[in-house]
């Protein structure tokens, strides 16, 4: 009998899982109280000041990046989601706050020696295999200047692993949104099933993300060309193994 156990790892389409859905549940997910106060955070950790020039890395509808706007930085926002995209110009255009906003792959990026910080909030870092993972932190690296510092808020694999239900259900109205949580121990993936109900239709989305603990992003970062590398815990709090979040910053 071969028990042997396969690690490869397939990747989903995250076009199709950043969709209407995940905007349509956005507001319950994350209140304007929640995105108003991670937007503070962000703004101390990354000592933000009026006019720094910040991007952020799979910025989705905006509700970070058009807060920071809002606070006087001058933002960027580059996403893989063209819905998305057109959900954060309205809700920029709603504000009155001027947000370059760009259709691209994080793994790629159009700018060099631009910005003073660049982010990525909400775990929106390790949807690809390790090295197309280790590429985006070089490249946000290649577009900070001199000094420049990144920031990743991920989420914290020590606390996920004592959760007793990895089932998550959130309601908008008569719309449900169901997320069912697993681990695949061979590759270190988080795997995440999505079955929305809405309209009388039922959609089911899939998406993956590497689980990296600290040590491991420290390794990864020095070697994209960070010096300094520092931990957080959720919003900027001390880290421990029971945190929800891992917020990472680092110093070009």
């Amino acid at each position: 009998m071969n028990d042997k156990v396969s690690s490869k790892v397939t990747l989903p389409s995250l076009e199709e899982y950043f969709s209407e859905d995940y905007f349509h549940f956005g507001d319950v997910v994350n209140p304007p109280e929640v995105s108003d106060r991670q937007a503070g955070a962000i703004w101390e950790l990354l000592s933000l000041k009026q006019g720094s020039p910040v991007l952020e890395l799979g910025c989705g509808y905006g509700r970070i990046t058009n807060r920071l706007a809002e606070k006087g930085a001058q933002v960027s926002g580059l996403d893989i989601s063209p819905i998305l995209l057109k959900k954060a110009e309205a809700d920029a255009d709603k504000r009155g706050v001027n947000v370059e906003y760009v259709l691209g792959d994080m793994r790629s990026l159009p700018w060099r020696d631009r910005f003073d910080a660049v982010f990525l909030w909400y775990t929106t870092f390790g949807y690809f295999e390790d090295a197309d993972n280790e590429n985006v932190l070089r490249e946000a690296a290649s577009s900070l200047r001199n000094g420049g510092r990144l920031l990743i808020d991920y989420s914290n694999r020590l606390a996920f692993l004592r959760h007793k239900s990895p089932i998550y259900i959130v309601q908008r109205n008569d719309d449900l949104r169901i997320d069912i949580m697993s681990n695949d121990v061979l590759s270190d993936r988080r795997n995440l099933e999505r079955i929305i109900v809405r309209d009388g239709c039922v959609r089911r989305t899939h998406l993956s993300f590497r689980q990296y603990g600290f040590s491991e992003f420290v390794r990864m970062l020095r070697s994209a060309g960070f010096e300094t590398v520092e931990a957080y815990g959720e919003e900027g709090g001390a880290f421990t193994s029971d945190s929800p979040s891992l917020v990472v910053v680092a110093y070009k």
